[in-house]
C-alpha cells in the first residue's frame, strides 16, 4: 500500500519519511489530483443554493490530501533531492498546474463562489470567513475566470510552462553549484583562512577522496573563502565561479529560460487585463502598485547611496595598501573585513567560539519562551527524512500541543543552498478540533569537524534567527482556515516576523542567554556585546545598495514589456547601472541564479526585504521602549501578527499592535542612514 494514499497514522500524524520511496510520488498524485476532482464535483453538483458552507468552506478543505502530498514532495527536492526525484518534479508540476487551472477556469465552481460573493454584505462574517471569501473570488478572477475559452486554453499553455521552466531553472543552478569544486594541495595558499575553515575543506576532499583541501560554492564554504583567503587570484577563480553559475555555454545555461519565464509571465499578465507582471502581483501587496515600489526603492537609494560611495571609498583605499589600484568585487569581502578589523578591533572568528549551533538554538528557543511561553522538547520518536535533522515537539506553559518542529543545519549534495523555512502541514481549524502545524527550518551552515563543533559565524547566527521568526509565524497559527493560517500573507508582509526577531541577536540581554564559550561556558565578553552593536551599521549603506540592487533587478525584469530582450547580460547591466560600485565581469551574471525571483516566489516581490525592514523597526523601536522581554508587547505581536495570519489586511494587523502605521525613520536610524 503507498504510504501517501493512506491516513498518517503516526505519532503527531507526522510524516512516515522512513516508508516512503520515489516510486510511490506519481501514483500518489495520480490518486489525490483525482478524488480532489471528485471533491470538487461533489461542489459544484450540489442542486442546493450555493452558501458559504457547502461552497466557500467545503472548497478551502477540498484537496487536503494533494496539499499535504505536494509539502512532503517539494519539501523534499529543495531539501533532499536526487536525479530520481527532480525528473518527478518535471512530471507532476504540469499535472499539478492543469489540475490548478481546472479549479480556476471551472465555471460551474465560480458561479456558485461569485453568488456567495455577491450577497457577502447580507451573511454577516467574521473578519477571516470574508478574506477567505474575498481570496476565493480573486483567485478565480486573477487566474482567469472571466476569460473566453480561447484565452482560458492559452492560459494553461501558459502555465504548464512556467512550472516546467522554474524547475528546469533551480535544477540547473543546483548542478551548476554541484559541479565546481577547488582542489588545493599547497597548503601555503591558504594563507588567511581561519583553522575551522580549512578543516572542514579538509573534511570535503576526505570525503571525496582527495589529498588536501576542497572548497565549493556552498555558502559555508564560499563566504569565509572570499572574506580571508589573502590569495587574489584564487579568490578571483572562485567568484568568477560563483557568478558564472548557469551563465556557462553548457547544458546548464539558463539565459534563455530566464527569458522564457519573463515573457510567459508577460503574456499572462496581459491576458489577464494587467499591463505587466509586477501590476498583476502587486495588486495583492502592501505596496499596491510598481509605482510605490520604485518610489520606495528610489527613495531608499538616494538616502543610501552616498554613504555607500563613502563606505566604497574607505574599501578602496583598504586595497590601496597592497597596491591595488582597480578593486574587484573578489577584493570587496576580503577588504571589509580587514577595515571591519581596523576600525572596530572585531574579527569574525573571534566571535565564533561563544556562537555554538546547539547554544544558539538553545538561545532562541528561550526566548521564544520568554516572549511566547513556548517549550521545546527534543524528540526521536517521529521519522526524519535525513538523519541529521532534529525533531521537536513544541507546547505551550499550559503543556498544550502547539506544533512539531524540524531543523535542518548542514550542507549536502542534495539540499539547495540559502536557507528557508517550510511547513509539511498547515495548521487549521474544524469540527472542533484545532488541528497543529508541522514547521521545518533548513539551513547550510559550518558542519562540526573532526576536531569542532559547529561554530556559527554572526551572519549564521542572525540567519538561525530570521528563519525561526518565519517558523513563530507557522507555530503560532490559530485560524480556521489552511490557506490564511501561518506565512500565508501578503508577501510584503511575510518578512515582519522573521526580520524583526534578528534585533535580539544585538542585544545583551539576549545574548546573555546563549552566547557561551563552547570550551570554558563563559558568558561573551561585554566588549565583544559592544563592538557587534557598535559595528552593526557598519557598511550599511554597501548592504542597503545591495539589497536595492537585487529589488530594482527584479522591477526591471517584471515591470516592463521584456519581448524585445535580446541579451540576459545587457539587460542586467542597465538595471544595475544606479547601484553600482564594482567594475563588470563579462563572464557573470545575476540573473541566470537568481533563484529567488525565477525559481521561488519573489518575482516582483524582493523589495519586501526592505519593506518589511521598514516594519520590523518601528515594530522592535516598540520593543525597545518598553523592554525586549515585556510580555505585554510581546502579547500584542503574537495575538495581532503571529497568530493571524492572512486573516485581515496586513496594516490592519500592523496598527492593531503598533497603534499607528510603520514610520520608515527607525530603519534609517538603525541603519545609521539618518542625518
Amino acid at each position: 500500500m503507498n504510504p501517501l494514499l493512506k491516513p498518517f497514522n503516526t505519532k503527531y500524524e507526522t510524516a512516515p519519511f522512513s516508508q516512503i520511496k520515489n516510486e510511490h510520488f506519481k501514483p500518489a498524485f495520480e490518486a489525490v489530483i483525482s478524488s480532489a476532482k471528485k471533491e470538487i464535483d461533489v461542489i459544484t453538483s450540489n442542486k442546493g443554493i450555493p452558501t458559504y458552507q457547502n461552497t466557500v468552506e467545503a472548497l478551502e478543505f477540498a484537496g487536503m490530501q494533494m496539499k499535504r502530498v505536494s509539502s512532503v514532495f517539494f519539501n523534499l527536492n529543495s531539501a533532499e533531492t536526487n536525479e530520481e526525484i527532480q525528473k518527478i518534479a518535471q512530471e507532476v508540476s504540469p499535472m499539478l498546474s492543469e489540475f490548478g487551472n481546472d479549479i480556476r477556469l471551472n465555471k460551474e465552481l465560480f458561479e456558485r463562489v461569485k453568488a456567495v460573493y455577491d450577497i457577502k454584505d447580507e451573511l454577516n462574517l467574521t473578519d477571516e470567513q470574508e478574506m477567505l471569501l474575498d481570496n476565493q473570488y480573486k483567485m478565480f478572477v486573477r487566474n482567469g475566470a472571466n476569460l473566453n475559452e480561447d484565452d482560458k486554453i492559452k492560459l494553461r499553455e501558459i502555465d504548464k510552462k512556467l512550472s516546467k521552466a522554474s524547475l528546469k531553472f533551480g535544477e540547473n543552478v543546483l548542478a551548476e553549484t554541484n559541479a565546481f569544486e577547488l582542489h588545493i594541495t599547497d597548503e601555503n595558499q591558504l594563507k588567511g583562512l581561519p583553522e575551522g575553515t580549512k578543516e572542514a575543506a579538509k573534511l570535503v576532499a576526505k570525503q571525496k577522496e582527495k589529498e588536501g583541501w576542497v572548497f565549493t560554492l556552498d555558502y559555508p564554504s564560499y563566504v569565509p573563502f572570499m572574506t580571508y583567503l589573502e590569495d587574489r587570484n584564487l579568490r578571483k577563480k572562485m567568484a568568477k565561479a560563483f557568478g558564472a553559475r548557469s551563465f556557462k555555454n553548457n547544458k546548464n545555461n539558463n539565459e534563455n529560460i530566464v527569458l522564457e519565464i519573463v515573457n510567459l509571465r508577460h503574456q499572462r499578465a496581459n491576458l489577464l487585463g494587467y499591463k505587466t507582471h509586477a501590476d498583476f502581483v502587486l495588486e495583492e501587496r502592501m505596496a499596491e502598485s510598481p509605482e510605490k515600489v520604485m518610489t520606495f526603492l528610489n527613495d531608499l537609494l538616494t538616502k543610501a547611496k552616498p554613504a555607500a560611495l563613502r563606505e566604497f571609498n574607505q574599501i578602496k583605499s583598504s586595497a590601496s595598501k597592497d597596491d591595488i589600484e582597480t578593486i574587484q568585487k573578489w577584493d570587496g569581502a576580503y577588504y571589509s573585513e580587514k577595515l571591519k578589523k581596523e576600525l572596530f578591533d572585531l574579527d569574525e572568528e573571534q566571535l565564533k567560539p561563544y556562537f555554538k549551533l546547539e547554544n544558539v538554538l538553545d538561545g532562541v528557543f528561550t526566548i521564544s519562551n520568554k516572549l511566547y511561553d513556548l517549550n521545546f522538547e527534543e524528540i526521536n520518536d517521529i521519522d526524519k527524512y535525513h538523519e541529521e535533522v532534529k525533531t521537536y515537539k513544541v507546547t505551550d506553559s499550559n503543556n498544550n500541543f502547539i506544533s512539531i518542529f524540524y531543523a535542518d543545519f548542514f550542507p549536502r549534495k542534495g539540499k539547495r543552498n540559502g536557507a528557508w523555512m517550510t511547513s509539511y502541514k498547515s495548521q487549521w481549524k474544524r469540527n472542533g478540533e484545532n488541528s497543529r502545524p508541522h514547521i521545518s527550518i533548513v539551513c547550510n551552515f559550518t558542519k562540526p569537524t573532526e576536531t569542532k563543533p559547529s561554530l556559527l559565524t554572526f551572519n549564521e547566527v542572525t540567519t538561525l534567527f530570521h528563519e525561526f521568526g518565519h517558523a513563530l509565524h507557522g507555530m503560532l497559527a490559530n485560524t480556521t482556515y489552511p490557506s490564511i493560517s501561518g506565512t500565508s500573507v501578503y508577501w510584503d508582509f511575510v518578512e515582519l516576523p522573521s526580520q524583526v526577531l534578528e534585533n535580539w541577536c544585538y542585544e545583551k540581554e539576549a545574548l546573555d542567554l546563549f552566547a557561551k564559550h563552547y570550551e570554558t561556558n563563559e558568558s561573551i565578553p561585554m566588549e565583544l556585546v559592544q563592538k557587534i552593536k557598535d559595528s552593526s551599521n557598519f557598511l550599511e549603506g554597501i548592504a542597503t545598495m545591495r539589497q536595492l540592487s537585487f529589488g530594482l533587478l527584479d522591477m526591471s525584469w517584471h515591470g516592463e514589456n521584456p519581448s524585445e530582450i535580446k541579451s540576459v547580460k545587457e539587460f542586467e547591466d542597465t538595471a544595475f547601472k544606479d547601484t553600482k560600485l564594482y567594475p563588470d565581469v563579462k563572464e557573470n551574471c545575476m540573473s541566470t541564479a537568481f533563484s529567488h525571483i525565477f525559481q521561488g516566489g519573489y518575482s516582483s516581490g524582493y523589495y519586501s526585504y526592505k519593506w518589511a525592514e521598514v516594519l520590523d523597526a518601528d515594530a522592535f523601536e516598540y520593543f525597545k521602549e518598553k523592554g525586549i522581554f515585556n510580555k505585554e508587547i510581546a502579547q500584542k505581536f503574537k495575538e495581532n501578527v503571529l497568530s493571524k495570519g492572512g486573516t485581515e489586511k496586513p496594516m490592519t494587523l500592523y496598527k492593531k499592535f503598533r497603534g499607528k502605521e510603520p514610520n520608515a525613520n527607525a530603519l534609517l536610524k538603525r541603519a545609521g542612514l539618518l542625518k
